[in-house]
């Protein structure tokens, strides 16, 4: 009896495409995974500066109350501080609130996002930071005195 040559392929190339899929579906995944979180972690950066800015403009608006009165246009750097504070802990987002040099408040926050595919790989969670600031005003003529 002869073999058959032409209906079957030969038994060394079974199994050949679960192999090409083996390798090439993780491949894929990670691919996907990069591509999905990575947008996700550019989301959360872009989220992080924006509540940090507006943190930074809800102290910038806290003006020294007894100063205004007076007819002086000024921030108080501890209310403006609190207030920061604030709005940062009603957006349930940690943060540091500074005054430097008295007339610059800096707000820096930071976020963690849960990771959709790169926790197949370990990585659950990408943490980002952002950052704003805001000029305390002095007085109505921009610091320069009465």
């Amino acid at each position: 009896m002869t073999p058959r040559t032409g209906l079957h392929p030969p038994h060394h190339e079974r199994g050949a495409i679960g192999v090409f899929l083996a390798v090439l579906v993780p491949g894929l995944l990670l691919i996907i995974g990069l591509a999905v979180d990575g947008g996700a972690k550019v989301a959360a950066t872009q989220r992080a500066n924006a509540i940090a800015d507006e943190a930074a403009r809800a102290g910038g608006q806290a003006l020294d109350v007894p100063a205004a009165l007076a007819g002086r246009v000024q921030v108080d750097p501890a209310a403006a501080a609190a207030a920061a504070r604030d709005y940062l802990a009603r957006n349930d987002v940690t943060g540091a609130v500074t005054v430097v040099d008295g007339d610059t408040l800096r707000v820096t926050t930071t976020i963690t996002e849960p990771t959709t595919f790169l926790g197949l790989i370990g990585i659950t969670s990408l943490t980002v930071e952002g950052t704003g600031t805001a000029d305390l005003i002095t007085d109505q003529n921009g610091g320069a005195g009465p």
